[in-house]
């Protein structure tokens, strides 16, 4: 039973047609000259104007927090060279690092429109949850993560909505026993990013 707050950012569970999610991510670069926010395993990022991968720091709802349209996906590590000359993959973005001269900081991020994630609730959610539009409990920041483990701990909130502009849509529960079922006190549901908010089905384009 899910009795504890104990989010953990956003998991890739498998497509909305049911097929398992094979592992499959794109490369997106991070600000060589460093980019002042830790993003952390399970993040949701955007691209900025500049080009460059960027944390989400809005709710996904309304009225000036909206995600931005550069929306791509969830971010699950990264690489870069450290100062000895070494490649390092690690499982966050470090605040502020900034790459040596000649070499990039590469991000990895799980960027499919159609893929369904699992991800816990900042409270229960009840059966009538399902169909539902969510938007994230609080917004990311560069302490919404552990920089021991490297991973998030964002969650969605209970406040669902049918509002079109909320940034997921909520397709199923996550309902294994011992873990997490209907209505638990922190309940985990799967959601996918509505069509309007991902970048790849947006119309708007990053500006």
């Amino acid at each position: 039973m899910a009795s504890t707050s104990s989010g953990y950012g956003f998991r890739a569970v498998n497509e909305l047609n049911g097929t398992p999610y094979a592992g499959a991510t794109r490369q997106f670069l991070i600000d060589p000259a460093g980019y002042g926010t830790n993003i952390y395993n399970g993040s949701l990022v955007a691209l900025s104007t500049a080009g460059y991968l960027e944390i989400v720091t809005t709710v996904g709802s309304s009225a000036g927090n909206v995600f931005p349209a550069g929306v791509v996906g969830v971010f699950v590590g990264c690489s870069y060279v450290n100062a000895q000359g070494q490649v390092i993959y690690a499982q966050y973005y470090p605040t502020g690092y900034a790459a040596p001269t000649g070499t990039a900081i590469t991000a990895y991020v799980i960027d499919d429109d159609r893929a369904v994630f699992q991800v816990q609730a900042n409270g229960s959610l009840a059966q009538t949850a399902l169909g539902m539009n969510a938007i994230l409990a609080t917004a990311q920041t560069t302490s919404t993560g552990s920089t021991t483990t490297g991973n998030s701990n964002t969650q969605i909130s209970t406040s669902t909505a049918a509002t079109s502009t909320y940034a997921f849509r909520i397709v199923g529960f996550v309902n294994m026993q011992g873990f997490s079922t209907i209505g638990d006190a922190y309940t985990d549901v799967l959601v996918k990013f509505n069509q309007s908010i991902h970048s790849y089905t947006n119309a708007t384009g990053v500006a």
